[in-house]
């Protein structure tokens, strides 16, 4: 039987690429680890390439409460991350300073224009819960899937 490799999360080396589990008990930062992360994902910090912007990435959870907390929590921070780098506060926790140390200087005006931009999609981010997710997935893709267009839900009694 294998063993599950547990390690201490830095949110500023977790690969972005591949699967990673982020598994933890009530009150201990998973929506604050999940907000960093997409800070990290629309700058294109820690992979060669192009930023992304909210509808290109997918954030699934269990509850419709934690989907729109989650939508509220990083649009929030994205806006704190983008004053951080427009200069306009000088309060920052230690992932915003260490993210702007590994980014550099030159570009702060373009990643609070880019952070900015993203803050304002978040009404188009694909946040949802897993069965929103594959009730939207089998209309969108109903021919190849074989199933209805009109598709409801029953939830176990």
């Amino acid at each position: 039987m294998s063993q599950l490799k547990t390690h201490k999360l830095n949110v500023l080396t977790l690969p972005l690429q591949g699967i990673q589990l982020i598994e933890a008990s009530a009150g201990t930062g998973k929506t604050w680890t999940l907000a960093a992360l997409y800070v990290r994902l629309i700058l294109g910090h820690g992979w060669s390439g192009q930023g992304l912007m909210p509808p290109q990435i997918l954030v699934m959870t269990f509850t419709d409460a934690a989907t729109a907390e989650l939508r509220d929590r990083i649009r929030e921070r994205l806006s704190q991350a983008a004053h951080f780098f427009r200069g306009q506060t000088q309060v920052a926790d230690d992932f915003l300073l260490q993210l702007q140390e590994t980014l550099g200087y030159d570009a702060n005006a373009q990643h609070a224009e880019r952070l900015e931009q993203a803050a304002q999609w978040m009404d188009e981010a694909a946040i949802y819960t897993i069965h929103s997710w594959s009730s939207r997935m089998l209309r969108q893709h109903a021919f190849d899937s074989q199933s209805l267009f009109d598709q409801k839900r029953l939830d176990d009694a």
